[in-house]
Order: structure tokens, then sequence, then C-alpha cells
């Protein structure tokens, strides 16, 4: 019973922060501390608006990270880590020093 309490777990955590960019939404949340949905496209070439919004919205649904809209014109949005977020940091970092060091091998 219990080794299937800690394959739950590890499935709770890798759908939470699983996928091709919501490790790297974090990272970025994780340098910038507060960052607007435009700058974080900027950032992220590669990932299609659609995506982006769908990927931020399940990261705000699991708590991890805070989205704060202000009533302008143009409306200004602005995402930010949650202290559950901040909590994955550094997990993220061991998995980026691993993959430099996974890469720097394949090279």
């Amino acid at each position: 019973m219990e080794e299937k309490l800690e394959i739950c777990a590890v499935d709770f955590a890798f759908r939470r922060i699983g996928g091709k960019y919501k490790g790297r939404i974090l990272w970025h949340l994780s340098i910038n501390e507060i960052i607007r949905y435009g700058d974080l496209k900027r950032k992220m070439p590669d990932i299609t608006t659609k995506m982006l919004t769908q990927t931020l919205r399940e990261l705000e649904n699991d708590g991890l990270i805070n989205r704060n809209v202000y009533r302008e014109v143009p409306p200004k949005v602005e995402y930010s880590l949650t202290v559950v977020g901040k909590e994955l940091i550094p997990f993220i970092e061991y998995l980026r020093e691993w993959g430099e060091k996974q890469l720097a091998l394949c090279t």
C-alpha cells in the first residue's frame, strides 16, 4: 500500500508540472518574480498563444501561480509564483543542472 501512495504522489506532482511548457514558465517566473503575458510570450517564441493561455490557466488552477488582472485599457495581466510554486524552484534548478550535464555528454 505504501508503494502505491508513493507512485500516486509522483503522478500527482508530474501532472502539475509535466509537459513541454510548465517547467519553463515556472522558471521564467522564478527569475523575473512578476511577468506580464506579452513578456512571457516573447521569452517563449515556440509556444502558441492558445497553449500559453491554457498552460497558465492550468498552473493557476493548480495553485502554482497567481494571476493579477488590472482593470485598465489595454488590459494588463501579471503573473507571479505562489508560495507553493516557489517551493518547486529548487527542484527545477536541479533538473536544469542535470539537463546541462546530460547535454554536455551528448556533444
